[in-house]
């Protein structure tokens, strides 16, 4: 696909601190296509809880004018921040007067996206939205795009946040788009409850974990080995902090590496008091794969609730592709890759897969086969697989 203009809007903001699948897809698409990658807006709430932090501030300055809304990142690809402040509105209690002020943010994020498309001569635009089904719920009325995807990564409707008002939004988007693509089975499932268009297009993976001459950081160099690491947001809603607690207890030869932001629960864990366990902090995105090729075994150990049943994680992609034994909560996304990895369920599964993983880290056959599995998942492959989605709508509203 070529020389189309795609309006891209995520939850995930061009610049947020972590790495970003949506980003990673804009990327490729730009390669070829002209992109308009739509920052989240600022709402009310946020500007005031959180209004020293980078992102509020960027959007602060397009909202005043300071600065334009519209800036190009990379070629063919630009960066919006909506130059208005929504309404808080999650708070409200179902009826009309939530729906009213869904509508005008809805209405104000159009009106920005319709100016950017204007001054960058967008026409006949396709729209994907990224799990945002409250921002985005009325924009394909709004905008009146040639083709309307929602991508789901997220079973969001079942956090707190997302909860009272998402069990109304996301069917009603859903079953309204001319096609839905998730990247796990368990989110495609769902989906076809609401649209019977549903594609299910695993994530991709940076080329850069599949580089095998990073040089240790210096960090990890007093870290004695084996080292067990995870990487990625430590937080409590998604990983088990007192499973690892255990885990670590159990085997106090084996060094646990975390890194990542913590929220309050894992400042608070007694992980931080363990001689064999070690937080060195947040590292940006580039660095992770250095990080990832000096562990000896990568884990993803996660509560299961509603917000992680059915993810897909981004993680497991990139241990793979380094080559690593991983040792993983079992869930029904992650049965596709039960030959590669250990996956467990119970504190005894973990620790025997651990010890496993351990002891399977010097195979090189076995190293040989992760990598393989890892190459098939690449953001160029992921791409191809939306371009062909986009296309069949094309195809099916022709005929």
């Amino acid at each position: 696909m070529t020389g189309k203009d795609i309006v891209m809007f995520s939850l995930q903001s061009w610049d947020m601190d972590i790495g970003g699948n949506f980003k990673d897809i804009a990327k490729v698409i730009a390669l070829k296509n002209r992109v308009i990658y739509v920052n989240r807006p600022l709402d009310v709430i946020t500007r005031i809880q959180d209004r020293k932090s980078v992102q509020t501030q960027a959007r602060l300055r397009s909202i005043r004018g300071v600065e334009n809304s519209v800036t190009e990142v990379e070629k063919n690809l630009w960066v919006l921040n909506i130059p208005e402040l929504l309404y808080s509105i999650n708070f409200l209690p179902k009826g009309f007067f939530y729906t009213w002020l869904n509508k005008k943010n809805n209405r104000m994020v159009a009106k920005g996206i319709r100016d950017a498309m204007k001054k960058l001569e967008f026409k006949n635009e396709v729209l994907l939205i990224d799990n945002d089904f409250f921002n985005g719920r009325y924009l394909k009325e709004y905008l009146n795009p040639e083709v309307f995807i929602y991508y789901l990564r997220d079973y969001l409707r079942f956090h707190k946040y997302f909860q009272k008002h998402g069990s109304r939004a996301e069917p009603e988007i859903i079953s309204k788009a001319d096609a839905v693509i998730t990247d796990s089975v368990y989110l495609d499932n769902y989906a076809r409850q609401y649209n019977r268009r549903c594609f299910y297009i695993p994530k991709g993976c940076s080329d850069e974990f599949r580089k095998l001459d990073h040089s240790e950081p210096d960090d990890l160099k007093e870290i004695p080995h084996p080292r067990v690491g995870y990487l990625g947001a430590l937080t409590s809603k998604r990983i088990d902090v007192d499973l690892l607690e255990k885990i670590a207890k159990a085997l106090p030869e084996y060094n646990f590496v975390f890194i990542g932001p913590e929220d309050e629960v894992f400042k608070k864990s007694v992980l931080h008091q363990m001689s064999n366990v070690f937080f060195p902090g947040f590292k940006e995105q580039s660095l992770a794969p250095a990080y990832i090729q000096h562990f000896d075994v990568c884990t993803n150990i996660q509560v299961i609730n509603e917000t992680t049943i059915g993810n897909h994680p981004r993680k497991i992609l990139e241990y793979l592709s380094a080559g690593k034994p991983v040792v993983a909560t079992k869930t029904d996304a992650m049965m596709e890759y039960e030959n590669l990895v250990f996956l467990c369920d119970t504190e005894s599964g973990y620790i025997d897969g651990i010890k496993c993983a351990v002891a399977e880290s010097g195979d090189e056959r076995k190293r040989e086969a992760r990598i393989l599995r890892g190459n098939e998942y690449t953001w160029e492959a992921t791409t191809e697989k939306f371009y062909k989605v986009i296309e069949g709508v094309y195809e099916n509203k022709k005929s």
